[in-house]
């Protein structure tokens, strides 16, 4: 199983440039690395002085970079969907569609990369993936899209199975599902696939909130408006159970005031980056490998009967709080969060809450 890391902040903050050097450093030790690109413009293969294809494209014996196009993954697998939807459905509505116009509907792009990495993962060709999206907010969508997507699929499953739709589309949903997602599954019920698909979100949800499988690094320089967004960046972050690892100042002194707004996190200094010299980038650079000392996004004491969520930058008045069954729902910001309580506070009502110090605990 390999790292995945990510890079936060600002747009122009460079994260861009930060995520190839970290891939350079981690290539020079040794490291298998792919770099996973989802921006269209010729950034990445300026600096990386090769063009990048739709398959990973070898940089140096050790990196290997790769840009994905929402069409091309959706064409690579679409006319496979319209057979099978000949086969299986008897009035076919695909039939008229081209994968180039699905890449249109919100939130395609996420899911094709979120989809396109765990591939990659489990090719077992890699050590470390480092992914640089189109947005800061998109990537955390994306990440977020296991525990989002799951929650959907526990409350809506059966009204779904029951409607007219759900019994049409029955016995479509397995070959569509192995087509798209690679899924090895049989059966003509919603019920294999449904667990099936349940285990890959669990899957996802175990990765993300697991410092040695997935990571985030902020990028900032120290233009206020950069600190903001990074630091709200940060508490979004922790709020999808993503660990972030420390602060990149890019291109910026540090000050007192910088490094008390990112507390407790360590800030590295990164000199600029001129021409094709990235040994002055590549050395500033902190230890990727070492995410997992940072805070954790939560912390659950079944003993105390208390959960403890770290969320940064946010104070109480944005900090919303419900209990539905067995799990607790965090809002902050634009991001939700469910907790699903182990069996020894499953059942039990919140006592209380208090949020200090950036962090929300939750009394049971």
């Amino acid at each position: 199983m390999a790292l995945t890391l990510t890079f936060l902040g600002k747009g122009g903050t460079g994260r861009t440039t930060l995520a190839i050097a970290a891939a350079k450093q981690l290539a020079a030790s040794g490291k298998r690395v792919l770099l996973v690109g989802q921006d269209s413009s010729p950034a990445c293969n300026l600096l990386l002085e090769t063009e990048v294809g739709c398959d990973p494209t070898t940089i140096t014996p050790h990196l290997k970079a790769v840009q994905l196009k929402s069409a091309v993954l959706l064409e690579r697998s679409w006319e496979e969907v319209k057979k099978l939807e000949n086969q299986y459905v008897r009035t076919p509505f695909f039939r008229n569609v081209y994968g180039q116009e699905l890449g249109v509907l919100p939130g395609m792009d996420s899911a094709l990369a979120l989809n396109a990495i765990r591939q990659y993962d489990a090719s077992g060709d890699y050590d470390v993936i480092i992914y640089d999206g189109l947005a800061s907010q998109d990537t955390l969508r994306m990440l977020g899209m296991p525990e989002i997507l799951s929650w959907y699929l526990r409350r809506f499953r059966n009204v779904f199975m029951e409607s007219d739709l759900g019994k049409t589309l029955s016995p479509f949903v397995q070959p569509i599902a192995s087509s798209i997602l690679n899924i090895d599954i049989s059966g003509d019920t919603f019920a294999q696939p449904t667990q099936e698909m349940n285990n890959i979100l669990d899957q996802g949800k175990a990765a993300v909130s697991d410092p040695n499988r997935v990571a985030a690094y902020l990028v900032t320089t120290q233009d206020e408006l950069a600190i903001a967004t990074t630091r709200y960046l940060w508490g979004s972050a922790q709020q999808v159970g993503l660990t972030v690892g420390g602060v990149l100042l890019n291109q910026s002194l540090l000050t007192e005031a910088i490094a008390e707004a990112f507390v407790p996190l360590e800030v590295s200094v990164i000199p600029q980056y001129s021409g094709q010299n990235w040994q002055p980038v590549i050395e500033a650079l902190p230890d990727f490998t070492q995410a997992q000392l940072a805070p954790k996004p939560i912390n659950i004491n079944v003993e105390q009967r208390k959960v403890s969520l770290f969320l940064p930058s946010f104070d109480k008045t944005q900090v919303k709080l419900t209990q539905y069954g067995p799990e607790v729902t965090i809002e902050a910001g634009d991001q939700r969060r469910n907790i699903f309580l182990p069996p020894a506070l499953t059942g039990k009502p919140v006592t209380g809450a208090k949020f200090q110090n950036g962090y929300l605990t939750i009394s049971f």
